[in-house]
């Protein structure tokens, strides 16, 4: 199984887009109680949450992208594994000096992990040369 990474990478990245776009779903149009019962403080202002929802639909369209086609699309596999890796270290941090919610540092834990996956697939594609295949052939 492991043995077919472009079969792989592409099913996991319709993946990732698929949680992307449900957690953008829950960000806009979860009540304040759910928020609250998730451990986070009550809020007025919905903007932040709103905000934060948009970007994960926007990162949904990326993965989709990515997953469509792997070559044409190369930057924005490589553009997955950055995001994945940077919103690790941003969720590291946040629990460690800010709010030590279980929430956020099982982001950070999941986000790390489809980064590696990601990252691994992508590895064994380059190693097979795949990227440098004649996009038409």
């Amino acid at each position: 199984m492991f043995n077919k990474p472009d079969k792989l990478l592409p099913v996991f990245l319709w993946l990732v887009s698929l949680h992307s776009f449900f957690v953008g779903i829950g960000l806009i149009f979860l009540p304040a109680s759910a928020f609250e019962f998730l451990g986070f403080a009550p809020t007025f202002e919905r903007f932040f949450s709103t905000q934060g929802g948009v970007f994960h639909f926007a990162m949904s369209v990326a993965y989709a992208m990515a997953a469509y086609d792997l070559i044409k699309n190369q930057q924005l596999i490589v553009f997955s594994i950055t995001v994945k890796f940077l919103a690790t270290v941003f969720l590291i941090i946040y629990f460690v000096f800010i709010s030590h919610q279980w929430l956020i540092i099982f982001s950070a834990v999941t986000d790390m992990l489809m980064g590696m996956v990601i990252l691994f697939l992508y590895k064994k594609l380059e190693t097979e040369n795949y990227f440098k295949k004649d996009y038409y052939e």
